[in-house]
């Protein structure tokens, strides 16, 4: 199974930018479908962005025109581009996986990693 490690959280000021990667081992990202979700104190985890496995991406609203979900395939590595950072962005950033795409939504990932924070 695959493994995910996110990394290149931190805190940032209001308008600014951080890039999120999540880097896979033990499968290669190209079996699996992948997604950004997100946890806020005292909040239920939410999706933010997911890429399939034929590349196309979906973002949710709160992250449409700021945020960009990538992938490199060679470098098995997720990330995530967020720009225009605002202080309700703060959160805890998890990586996850599927090989069965059911849509963005929490249940339908099996595979996530430990997490990055993000404080704006």
């Amino acid at each position: 199974h695959v493994q995910l490690v996110e990394s290149g959280g931190g805190s940032v000021q209001a308008g600014g930018s951080l890039r999120l990667s999540c880097a896979a081992h033990g499968d290669t990202i190209l079996k699996y479908h992948m997604a950004w979700f997100r946890q806020a104190p005292g909040k239920e985890r939410e999706a933010v962005a997911g890429i399939r496995t034929d590349g196309s991406t979906m973002y949710k609203e709160a992250a449409k025109g700021r945020f960009t979900v990538s992938k490199d395939n060679p470098k098995n590595t997720l990330f995530l581009q967020m720009n225009n950072l605002k202080p309700e962005d703060t959160a805890m950033y998890y990586c996850m996986a599927t090989e069965i795409w059911g849509g963005l939504f929490l249940a339908g990932f099996e595979y996530r990693g430990q997490g990055t924070q993000v404080t704006v």
